[in-house]
């Protein structure tokens, strides 16, 4: 039970234990303002990952609400993000709606799982050129999916696109269908976006731009494809209801149930990051996790989809006000009012205007200045990284992506590691051991020393393997200083070696052996079968028992 309460610790309950009048104002405020930019986006993330807009809504609600409920941050806000549009769609032309639910319930069982495990500080082991890559990749899918709407063409029937790939080839052929004064309604919309917050912090852009945009379709009578024109839009509550689960649909879903989970976990925790740093403050990371899952687990019950923090609107939180996970639950109380009684009106948002509020997304979340510092300033084998992972997640999706992007960066690191291993003989008159003695070391005579150096594994074990033997040595030291690990595939390099010894007549001392490696040779006999005598802590040690010898 300690243990439990150890990994889960709701910020929630910590933070009503000194809760006040002035904290509920300053949170109802963050509260309303963060769900009224939660509004627009939560139907746009939804129109762009291919379900129904009020999906995106019943996401922000239900995960919004529980996430904050048992969330480990203070101020983190969640729904639907940016960063899921391209693999809900992908799921959803594939599998259905129904396949979405089981995908999302299965990551939030995932999540769950990694919060138990511990897994919040392993979340630091995918490389930052990976995340930037796949995060460029996706703000360029968004935009390229949006073309469509922002320029008012209109497909033949039938035509399948999905892929990106495919969505180009679709505006290629339908440029011809251009509609200007769905141009105009995009134009007009972006450029509302981009000078809106320089007039008001207080209320956002996109709000305006709907508005704006809606007033200028309704009152010039414009021929502009509405959201309404595109989706029936329902006022409804969010329904519970369990999908049916095959192992057939389960096995084929894994893979995008296991990228939506990582996704989830890598945003909701970089969230967190932010909003310390912006809040000083320090959040669980385990028990975000959970609740993430508990989250994803709900939203895919309601009829919703993949839900993670938004940095965005965790920023704006924390700006207006927000200290508590109140302003959060606040965030969902608001957003289920406005679906109630001003959901209807969502069916008067023109196409383009959602089209501008995705491009504005796809710029803020592309992280260009940091792809192109990466590619002049990065060693080479990065910027392949950053490049594959950025391509694969464009041509292919992000499945593909992160599985290749992070199987390149772990052969180049092991590249990297066996690299800088190495082995050298000393001379005859020994070495300098370090920058501050003066003194040179004497080998005695008949003595060889062998110095390792680097992290003994499989990709460095074939330097390791021999060790050249000059004419009359009958004792070799093996200087073990600067090894810090030793794998299995090193120690049946380091057998050989021994074994060659053996052979001729040679005497083996290791000198300086650390706490891994030595724990290895133990385990695997070696330790027993050298003899303890023959490891020494250091060198002076060893020199001075080969010279006995």
């Amino acid at each position: 039970m300690g243990f439990a309460m150890n990994i889960f610790q709701p910020k929630l309950f910590s933070s009503l234990k000194s809760y006040s009048g002035k904290k509920f104002a300053n949170d109802l405020i963050a509260g309303v303002i963060v769900a009224i930019i939660a509004l627009p986006l939560s139907i746009a993330l939804a129109i762009a990952s291919g379900v129904s807009p009020e999906k995106g809504l019943y996401t922000a609600i239900i995960a919004g609400f529980v996430i904050a409920f048992l969330g480990g941050s203070n101020v983190n806000i969640s729904g639907p993000t940016a960063a899921f549009a391209t693999i809900v769609a992908g799921i959803v032309a594939q599998f259905g709606t129904s396949g979405l639910v089981i995908a999302t319930i299965m990551a939030g069982l995932i999540l769950i799982l990694m919060g138990i495990f511990r897994f919040g500080s392993l979340i630091k082991f995918i490389p930052h050129t990976i995340t930037t890559g796949f995060t460029s990749g996706i703000a360029l899918t968004i935009v390229i999916g949006q073309i469509k709407d922002f320029l008012g063409l209109s497909f033949p029937e039938g035509t399948h696109a999905v892929e990106t790939v495919e969505k180009l080839e679709a505006v290629a052929k339908s440029i011809a269908t251009f509609n200007w004064q769905a141009l105009v309604v995009g134009a007009v919309a972006m450029a509302v976006l981009i000078v809106w917050p320089k007039i008001s912090k207080k209320i956002p852009g996109s709000l305006i731009a709907v508005v704006v945009g809606v007033v200028m379709v309704k009152a010039l009578k414009m021929d502009v494809n509405t959201v309404g024109d595109l989706y029936a839009i329902s006022r409804d509550l969010p329904s519970f209801s369990v999908p049916e689960f095959s192992f057939n649909t389960i096995k084929q879903l894994l893979p995008s149930a296991f990228t939506i989970a990582i996704l989830a976990g890598i945003e909701s925790l970089l969230s967190c990051v932010v909003s310390d740093g912006m809040i000083n403050d320090k959040h669980n990371s385990n028990t975000e996790l959970i609740a993430q899952g508990v989250g994803n687990i709900c939203s895919g019950l309601f009829g919703g989809i993949p839900a993670t923090g938004a940095i965005a609107r965790t920023a704006a939180n924390v700006k207006n006000g927000g200290r508590t996970p109140v302003a959060g639950i606040i965030h969902a109380a608001v957003l289920l009012l406005i679906l109630v009684v001003l959901m209807p009106y969502a069916a008067w948002i023109p196409m383009p205007v959602i089209a501008a509020i995705l491009f504005m997304v796809a710029y803020n979340m592309c992280e260009w200045r940091q792809f192109v510092k990466i590619c002049k300033t990065a060693p080479k084998s990065d910027i392949l990284v950053l490049v594959v992972t950025f391509v694969l997640t464009v041509v292919f999706d992000l499945v593909v992506a992160i599985e290749v992007g992070m199987l390149i960066a772990v052969v180049l690191f092991m590249k990297r590691m066996a690299d800088v291993a190495n082995v050298r003989t000393w001379t005859s008159h020994g070495e300098d051991i370090s920058a501050d003695s003066e003194r040179m070391k004497t080998i005695p005579d008949h003595t060889e020393v062998v110095e390792f150096e680097g992290p003994m594994f499989f990709a460095s074990s074939e330097k390791f393997a021999s060790v050249p033997v000059k004419e009359g040595v009958k004792t070799i030291i093996l200087r073990m200083r600067n090894v810090p690990s030793l794998d299995a595939t090193a120690m049946r390099s380091l057998y050989e070696i021994y074994n060659g010894c053996k052979k001729n007549g040679l005497t083996l001392i290791l000198s300086h052996a650390n706490e891994q490696p030595l724990s290895v040779m133990k385990k695997s006999g070696f330790y027993d079968e050298v003899g303890a005598e023959n490891f020494l802590p250091n060198i002076d040690e060893a020199l001075a028992y080969a010279e006995k010898l």
